[in-house]
């Protein structure tokens, strides 16, 4: 595995954490869970089915849990010796906990000497915003995400997943392996931030590009593109397609394939630039025809055209569907005591060394006295 032999304290809860050290952990670093005596609050959240929170079984596979009281001397005593052999600490606390812990990165570095620190925090390590507390639908209302959702109609709309959490983890995951390659090749240790804000104003950068270069705010397009035309949603007898021709060329295949041809002469649409301007006319005559046949048709018809087309699927369908299938994107794992329990997959690929779920999620406190038993710590687990 590529991250084998890379040991982490996670000091993380809830999702930005939890996603961020499953990504390395599905990379396979051995991932140490610490939690206080009442656990992550995920496990309690989500459909529990023998026990087991599936939401947590989703974020938390390939993990060892270790149970610490962290308001105790004892609990910080033990965990201070497990970063004593730890390659990362990774914690999303606010600003200033780790510190108030005794474990700011002096403190980190001298127990640890290379030790890399990555820390996720809702709006970054510093600045006037640095205490508050976060959530990602904070993060969404004030990154410009939610402004960009939605149309005219239903106004500033959220994504249903918890995109800044999940944003951040991704990043705080990327930073972390940055570190470690750094590592390598100095021996230096690093401090790792990431922020739910700061990643949705990163992701943004598709839209607030055109704003940066000319001041102009973009239009709020629903499931249409702000820049390209015909592209969203259409009709079909029995309910609605994608379709997506993003230049000149597939839109000209797009217009053949419908039997639209004669269009691509009319002076409102020979140009992308005059069928955004006009896109509600184009897109009433391409729904005229779309309409006449099913999604399935559609969906053969305009791909085998060189015009991307899909269904627009809910998630039933979408676990059904053949091609998540094949790529392997839904896992069933066997939880010991709380039956077998369905997960998403790996979404990145290797060719030689193929992510693996090599541990379930773990029970509360499961591992506490094998981690620190095989880290030396011969004291019963200060729990």
């Amino acid at each position: 595995m590529q991250l084998e032999g890379i040991r982490i304290i996670d000091l993380t809860r809830i999702i930005s954490g939890p996603f961020c050290t499953m990504l390395l952990a599905d990379l396979g670093a051995d991932v140490i869970k610490v939690e206080t005596p009442d656990g992550d609050p995920v496990r309690a959240q989500g459909e529990v089915v023998d026990g087991m929170s599936w939401y947590f079984a989703a974020f938390n596979r390939n993990k060892r849990s270790v149970v610490l009281d962290l308001r105790s001397p004892e609990g910080l005593d033990a965990l201070r010796h497990l970063i004593h052999h730890a390659d990362v600490v990774v914690d999303n606390f606010r600003p200033g906990v780790m510190e108030a812990m005794g474990l700011g990165w002096e403190q980190l570095q001298a127990l640890s000497p290379g030790v890399i620190h990555t820390s996720i925090t809702g709006f970054g390590a510093d600045g006037p915003y640095a205490q508050r507390p976060a959530f990602d639908f904070i993060a969404q209302a004030m990154s410009g995400f939610m402004s960009l959702n939605g149309d005219a109609q239903s106004g500033p709309m959220r994504t249903a997943v918890p995109i800044s959490d999940l944003v951040a983890g991704n990043y705080a995951a990327l930073g972390t392996v940055a570190a470690l390659v750094r590592r390598a090749r100095t021996g230096q240790g690093e401090r790792v931030g990431a922020a739910l804000l700061d990643g949705l104003v990163s992701y943004g950068a598709f839209s607030s590009a055109n704003f940066l270069a000319s001041g102009r705010l973009p239009p709020v397009t629903g499931n249409d593109h702000s820049l390209v035309a015909p592209y969203g949603l259409f009709a079909a007898a029995d309910g609605e397609i994608a379709v997506a021709p993003s230049n000149d060329a597939v839109y000209r295949k797009l217009m053949h394939a419908l039997g639209l041809q004669a269009l691509l002469e009319d002076p409102r649409f020979t140009t992308n630039a005059l069928r955004v301007r006009h896109r509600p006319q184009i897109n009433a005559l391409i729904s005229q025809v779309t309409v006449q046949r099913g999604k399935a048709h559609w969906v053969e018809v305009l791909n085998a055209a060189g015009v991307p087309c899909g269904l627009v699927q809910d998630l039933a369908e979408v676990f059904a569907d053949p091609q998540v299938a094949h790529q392997q994107m839904v896992l069933d794992v066997e939880h010991p005591g709380h039956g077998s329990v369905r997960m998403t997959g790996f979404p990145v690929k290797f060719a030689r060394q193929p992510c693996a779920v090599r541990r379930p999620a773990p029970d509360l406190g499961a591992h506490s006295r094998e981690v620190l038993h095989e880290l030396g710590y011969v004291s019963p687990a200060p729990a």
